[in-house]
């Protein structure tokens, strides 16, 4: 289905204007429907019942369009706020589970979140996708950390949440009627001799918390930032 706006007309039967919201909200129902290989111009556009051609007015290249498409996930962010620095922990542990939200939301848009940014240095990066940095080195920055350590702290925190989401969409189930955990996930198909350790782990890949095993993590991140600015107080 085409995003709000997309091919709406008006009252006198003209299609409404196309605009940049509207291209980057498709372009991300696209991905969450069929995967990021799945969005083209040219599928893009079918989708929004226009040339696509058109559409380079709004990104000048797919690899615009993919960036652009990271900054609208990330606007829904929830990042710190500069008068939280009283209860910075806590920030930025609803930081972490807003960001989890948002990937399991749109878990196929998880490798744009995570490996996306690698290829492009931060200055030219669209700034709604710095807004997590700028925001938590702001954060640690007033809740004490000189610049380096909170720069050391906000890598950290995003290093390991990136490395939890990536494993949580990864958390797939063969056979969801299953109620044997090694059929469950499929893992019946490994041979016995060559994988014993992760067949004799189906019941706890099976129940696997990514929420409680995020919120684990964060516990020992966490931990280890207020070890480091005790240090340096």
């Amino acid at each position: 289905m085409a995003a709000e706006g997309a091919t709406s007309t008006t009252r006198n039967g003209r299609r409404s204007a196309l605009d940049r919201r509207t291209v980057l909200t498709e372009a991300l129902r696209m991905i969450d429907r069929d995967g990021v290989e799945s969005l083209s111009m040219r599928r893009l556009g079918r989708a929004l019942g226009r040339d696509p051609m058109r559409l380079y007015r709004f990104a000048a290249s797919k690899d615009e369009l993919l960036d652009d498409v990271v900054e609208l996930v990330l606007s829904e962010l929830e990042v710190p706020s500069p008068d939280a620095v009283s209860n910075w922990e806590a920030v930025l542990r609803r930081c972490a589970h807003s960001f989890r939200e948002l990937a399991l939301a749109h878990p196929h848009a998880v490798p744009l979140l995570v490996m996306r940014p690698l290829g492009t240095p931060l200055g030219l990066r669209p700034q709604g996708t710095l807004r997590p940095l700028e925001a938590i080195v702001d954060l640690l920055i007033g809740a004490g950390f000189d610049q380096k350590g909170a720069l050391h702290g906000y890598r950290l925190f995003m290093g390991f949440l990136h490395g939890h989401v990536l494993n949580e969409v990864q958390e797939q189930v063969a056979d969801p009627d299953e109620t044997d955990d090694l059929l469950r996930l499929g893992l019946h198909r490994l041979p016995a001799k060559d994988f014993p350790r992760i067949r004799a782990l189906a019941h706890e890949l099976a129940t696997f918390d990514g929420r409680a095993e995020l919120d684990e993590g964060l516990d020992i991140v966490l931990a280890g930032l207020v070890q480091q600015l005790r240090g340096t107080i």
